[in-house]
């Protein structure tokens, strides 16, 4: 097995434990932060019934001005997305980083979310 291969391997293996250690937890949805080449995600999923309750991206139209994956970017998905849940009468939920360190971008949008007040 090359290089490449076992680091994806190792990360699918702390992905899937930190979201099973998560899922254990179902009185709290679950917000996943993922990030592709080019742009940022975040989903709220309800693991109990098994749907997503809210979403945000750097593709949407608020994004066109500014960077897409910058920390910039990053702290106003945070925002947004901290409104819409709290718009859904929730506070408390669990941060799913996807086996991505607690640095940067992830840093600033859950500082931003922190922020809005949403309890992580």
């Amino acid at each position: 097995m090359n290089r490449i291969a076992q680091k994806q391997e190792r990360l699918g293996r702390r992905r899937d434990r930190v979201r099973f250690a998560i899922r254990s937890r179902k009185a709290r949805p679950r917000l996943v932060f993922n990030r592709s080449n080019r742009f940022l995600a975040v989903q709220l999923i309800d693991d109990a019934k098994g749907v997503t309750l809210a979403h945000a991206s750097t593709m949407e139209e608020a994004f066109k001005s500014g960077g897409t994956k910058n920390k910039a970017a990053a702290k106003k998905l945070g925002e947004l997305m901290a409104d819409r849940i709290l718009k859904l009468g929730i506070k408390q939920i669990v941060l799913d980083r996807r086996g991505i360190l607690y640095h940067g971008k992830i840093a600033e949008f859950a500082d931003a979310a922190r922020a809005k007040g949403l309890e992580f």
